[in-house]
């Protein structure tokens, strides 16, 4: 039993307070001892915190003690250390941004895509009559994806709107969902329903449920997860590494930030490359000035950058 746990959830509930909220909860969580990264909006509560048992323990109770997180499920890894190094709690307009004018033509709360429990997802994902959909980012699905998954080459989740055009051809397929936790597929397949998609369904619980209870069968690579690991094993039935170094090309399953803070991507770098670029993606990054040290790891803590007083005193005059 390790000593540490990290726990992933999402919850979306209407918040009337939830920028007080956020601040009541970010002391709670500090005051507890726990790390992480969590955002709060009207719509409801996203976050991935780490600490101890006990400590896990406690803040599941506080969640659920609130009437308004009832429908909460946490995704739960044993960890050797906690996954973060900070807490941050921040108020947001949405838990996650859909890059709609209008936010609010859809609610998750009110109309999604059919849930499907992992061994549900498992058992459907192969029929001829299903399209199986990642909403990722071009970053996470290039480390791990389901087989024969159709990927979208979009930076961000708030480009899934713009891409709902060229998934046009698949109208007179089961469209099954997907993404890490489960929380996107809220957003794209409320989105695919509105704009007249009929038969959309979803991962409940997302890639990390479906490893934990499906034991990840054809999910391809490893899982991009927004913590200190960066990347986590899935697929315990018929594992592959799927992602390559894009400095090289040599299989590897190693994702890192870059060590340039001004460039600071996302990709894919064996440990050889890594060492040999300090950690950078190219060697122009390798050279500039403000290169972080590279540990081998490719995670580095946001340091708050120095204020601009001239640009305050401008602002304010």
């Amino acid at each position: 039993m390790k000593a540490y746990q990290t726990l992933l959830y999402y919850c979306y509930s209407h918040i009337q307070d939830a920028e007080q909220y956020a601040a009541d909860h970010l002391k709670f969580c500090k005051d507890l001892g726990l790390t992480g990264r969590i955002i709060i909006a009207d719509e409801g509560l996203n976050g991935t915190v780490s600490g101890t048992r006990e400590q896990c323990k406690a803040y599941m109770d506080y969640i659920y003690a609130d009437g308004r997180f009832n429908a909460t499920e946490f995704k739960i890894d044993e960890v050797d250390e906690p996954s973060f190094m900070k807490m941050h709690c921040r108020y947001k307009s949405e838990i996650v941004h859909s890059g709609l004018k209008d936010p609010q033509v859809i609610d998750p709360t009110k109309k999604t895509g059919k849930h499907l429990e992992p061994k549900e997802f498992m058992e459907m994902k192969d029929r001829d009559d299903v399209v199986i959909l990642d909403v990722r980012s071009n970053y996470e699905h290039n480390l791990g994806k389901f087989k024969n998954a159709i990927t979208l080459d979009i930076d961000n989740f708030r480009d899934f709107p713009s891409m709902i055009n060229e998934l046009a051809q698949y109208k007179d397929k089961k469209i099954l969902t997907y993404c890490t936790g489960g929380i996107k597929c809220e957003k794209a397949s409320a989105l695919l329903l509105h704009e007249g998609f009929k038969n959309v369904y979803q991962l409940h619980g997302g890639i990390i449920k479906y490893g934990k209870e499906a034991g990840g069968k054809d999910f391809e690579g490893k899982c991009y997860v927004f913590d200190n690991r960066i990347a986590v094993d899935v697929n315990s039935v018929n594992p592959v590494v799927v992602s390559k170094c894009r400095n090289c090309g040599k299989t590897t399953p190693k994702m890192i930030n870059c060590a340039n803070p001004e460039c600071n991507e996302h990709f894919t770098q064996c440990d050889e490359c890594g060492w040999e670029l300090d950690g950078a993606c190219s060697t122009a990054c390798k050279e500039h000035p403000r290169k972080r040290p590279y540990d081998g790891t490719g995670y580095y803590v946001k340091v708050p950058q120095p204020i601009n007083k001239k640009k305050v005193e401008l602002a304010n005059a």
